[in-house]
């Protein structure tokens, strides 16, 4: 399945500055790994050193919170968009 995955301003440089792309996988978790492959550096960003998911980090299908369906075992179809959003703090 094609998936298309939003990337946040902060995460960009990881990406050479691409907003957007397009990966392949069935579950939220293998669209994330295949982030990885196609551009090191978001395990890191995204998963603290128990293989979970950060607190900060929110992660979005289409307009759903992946927390609220299956987590990272959330299955996903072609053509929808995983969104990576980081939580702000702001005063």
């Amino acid at each position: 399945m094609s998936v298309t995955v939003r990337v946040p301003a902060q995460l960009r440089t990881l990406t050479g500055g691409v907003a957007e792309v397009s990966l392949e996988g069935s579950t939220v978790e293998e669209v994330l790994k295949a982030l990885e492959v196609a551009h090191c550096g978001f395990t890191d960003r995204l998963f603290d050193d128990d293989g979970g998911l950060r607190r900060f980090v929110n992660l979005f299908l289409d307009d759903e919170d992946v927390r609220f369906l299956h987590a990272l075992s959330t299955p996903v179809t072609d053509g929808q968009t995983l969104s990576i959003v980081p939580a702000v703090a702001g005063g």
